[in-house]
C-alpha cells in the first residue's frame, strides 16, 4: 500500500488514494499502522474514495478501528494532496463526508502548492437528542453533567460528528488524561462524544485542548475548533469570527449570521510518502 503522511496542525494521517472503495479490514489496518513505536504512526488513516456526488469522497479510521463522521484537519490534508498531487486542478472543490454530507472547499494556491484551505462544515447542530446526547432539548447550554463526584457545564454541538464544549480557567495545562477519557464515554453521550476543554482570552480569541472520540489527545481538531466558536457564540463569549489556538496551531472560525454555516480556515502539510 502506498501512502503520504501529512497533517493538519499536527493531527496527523496516513492518507490512501487509489482504492475503489474502504477495505474490509480497514479497522485492523488502523490499528496495526498508526501504532506509533511498531509501525507508521498517526491519528488515523484516510482513504480518498470516487465519489457519486463530489470530486471525491473521505473516509478516516481512527488509530482504535472506529469510524468518525467528519473530520476538520483530515479534510484539509484530502483537499492539499488531490490539487498537489494533482488528480485536480480547480481550487474550488467539493469532497464527501461519512456524516456532514457533501462539503464545499477553497484552496489557496501559491507557487503551485496548497498554502491553506478553508472549508465550509456546514450547519452545526445544536439539537441535544440529534448531536446526540440524552438530554432532549433544543439547544444544550452550560448544561451540567458530574464525573467521579465532579461537576463539569458543558454545550453540546454537532458538526457532522458529536462535540461537547467545556470551559476551564487554563485550558492549556488542563488534566486531559484523567477527564477526556470518563467524558468521553459518559452515559449521557450514546455514540461517545469528542471533548474539548476551552479558556476564552478575548472575543476573538480562544485557546483550547481536545480529548477525541477513538483517538484521545491530539495536537489539533478542526471540528472541535468549529464547535467551540459555535458554543462561545452561544454563551455569549466570543464573537462570530475567532480564532482558536491548539496545541499544534491556530485555526480561524467563522460562523456566519447569513446562511448558519461554519467556515475553518488553517494550513494543511505534507511529511513524507512511503510504501507498507
Amino acid at each position: 500500500m502506498n501512502f503520504t503522511k501529512m497533517h493538519g496542525l499536527g493531527n496527523d494521517f496516513i492518507v490512501v488514494a487509489g482504492e475503489k472503495e474502504l477495505p474490509a479490514d480497514a479497522d485492523r489496518r488502523a490499528i496495526q499502522l498508526c501504532n506509533r513505536f511498531f509501525s507508521i504512526g498517526a491519528d488515523g488513516i484516510v482513504y480518498i474514495l470516487p465519489s457519486d456526488n463530489a470530486d471525491f469522497k473521505m473516509r478516516i479510521i481512527n488509530s482504535d478501528g472506529s469510524e468518525p463522521e467528519q473530520c476538520g484537519n483530515a479534510i484539509r490534508c484530502v483537499s492539499k494532496y488531490v490539487y498537489d498531487h494533482k488528480l485536480i486542478d480547480k481550487t474550488e472543490i467539493t469532497v464527501e463526508t461519512l456524516g456532514a454530507g457533501v462539503q464545499k472547499v477553497q484552496l489557496n494556491v501559491q507557487d503551485g502548492k496548497v498554502r491553506t484551505v478553508r472549508v465550509d462544515m456546514g450547519q452545526p447542530i445544536l439539537n441535544g437528542l440529534q448531536v446526540p446526547t440524552t438530554v432532549d432539548e433544543a439547544k444544550v447550554i452550560n448544561y451540567p453533567i458530574e464525573v467521579d463526584g465532579k461537576e463539569f457545564r458543558f454545550t453540546a454541538v454537532s458538526m457532522g460528528n458529536p462535540h461537547c464544549v467545556i470551559y476551564v480557567e487554563d485550558a492549556v495545562n488542563f488534566d486531559l488524561a484523567t477527564w477526556g477519557p470518563k467524558l468521553e464515554a459518559h452515559p449521557m453521550f450514546p455514540r461517545k462524544i469528542n471533548v474539548e476543554f476551552a479558556t476564552v482570552k478575548n472575543r476573538a480569541y480562544t485557546d483550547m485542548r481536545v480529548w477525541e472520540r477513538g483517538a484521545g489527545p491530539t495536537l489539533a481538531c478542526g471540528t472541535g475548533a468549529c464547535a467551540t466558536l459555535v458554543s462561545s457564540v452561544l454563551n455569549g463569549l466570543t464573537d462570530r469570527e475567532a480564532t482558536v489556538s491548539l496545541k499544534g496551531g491556530e485555526l480561524f472560525i467563522e460562523w456566519n449570521e447569513a446562511d448558519n454555516h461554519v467556515y475553518m480556515t488553517g494550513p494543511a502539510e505534507e511529511v513524507f510518502t512511503g510504501t507498507v
